[in-house]
């Protein structure tokens, strides 16, 4: 009797396991379409290309790197392959680079690790200001792709020149645009107060938006200060250095307060965008609040790394 119900047993076991696999392939399809649609999923394919290669896409790479600093053709003396898809050699250079500024190994080459990190959502405040880097460690002068870097032993990074608020200027309005989500408003208080905590700066909320000298507000696209939001999955949010004042969320993701599975916590991009409202740039510590990229469904605090470089700045 069980000889004769084992081949039933065993077609029944062959199902099963191909539904498993085609459930496995369908959600593994869903997740590859989801990470194409999003603004930098254009990554993907370019995965183990190098120089001398030419690949429909590159040139969108080339726009990515621009975009936080790694690459300018406009100050290089070779401005052939600006707008095609040749990996040349300034975007070979440009990604060694990104590499060393987020510790991976500086190949050239745009390896899977180097996919995942670029491919990751992000603040939209470039890396690199005016050609000036100090996300990784060192103390030496190096120069890449018609580019000064320099960089020191810190990983806390100031926008050039160290744009501050003046010493007089330690007492700090913020206000909401009228209209803002209400959700907001308490989070973004709370990230006021942690750098409050941390610093000499006072900071109160106002109902006088035009006046205020931190102006929050949420948009989408394209909201006429020069830096477009690109809608999920992109860039989230981005502020300006001292004493400008304006600290933009993309209106387009998934917001949320706390730790909300696929969505974006409000009060910790708060404390990453205050950090450049107060004049720091962008920290090659992952742990640090001032790390670039910034995962959905988690929450951070401040870091030792983000203490010590806003006292730095500001000499406390």
């Amino acid at each position: 009797m069980a000889s004769k119900a084992l081949p039933g047993f065993s077609f029944l076991f062959l199902i099963i396991v191909l539904l498993s696999l085609l459930s496995h392939c369908s959600v593994l399809a869903h997740s590859n379409a989801e990470n194409q649609s999003t603004p930098f999923g254009f990554m993907e394919h370019l995965k183990g290309c190098h120089k001398g290669d030419k690949v429909k896409g590159i040139n969108e790479l080339k726009k990515y790197l621009e975009m936080f600093g790694y690459l300018n053709y406009h100050n290089s003396k070779n401005q052939t392959h600006a707008d095609d898809d040749d990996f040349d050699e300034l975007l070979e250079s440009a990604i060694k680079t990104y590499q060393l500024n987020y510790h991976l190994k500086s190949t050239g080459v745009l390896d899977a690790k180097t996919v995942g990190m670029m491919t990751r959502p992000r603040c939209g405040v470039a890396d690199i200001v005016n050609g000036t880097t100090r996300m990784r460690s060192g103390k030496k002068k190096q120069q890449n792709h018609g580019v000064n870097h320099f960089h020191t032993v810190a990983h806390y990074e100031f926008f050039p020149g160290s744009p501050k608020w003046p010493a007089s200027k330690y007492q700090l309005s913020y206000g909401f645009l009228p209209g803002t989500r209400d959700d907001a408003k308490t989070p973004v208080a709370r990230a006021f107060q942690t750098w409050a905590a941390n610093t000499h700066f006072k900071f109160s909320q106002t109902q006088d938006y035009g006046n205020a000298d931190i102006k929050v507000s949420f948009h989408s696209g394209d909201h006429r200060d020069g830096s477009p939001f690109d809608g999920r999955g992109g860039v989230l949010a981005h502020a300006f250095a001292p004493t400008d004042g304006r600290f933009h969320y993309d209106a387009d993701e998934p917001w949320a307060v706390g730790a909300t599975p696929g969505a974006y916590d409000l009060e910790t991009v708060a404390l990453h965008e205050i950090g450049h409202l107060l004049g720091l740039g962008h920290s090659s510590v992952q742990g640090a609040i001032m790390y670039s990229a910034i995962a959905p469904g988690v929450t951070k605090g401040l870091h030792r790394d983000d203490i010590q470089g806003i006292r730095a700045l500001y000499r406390m």
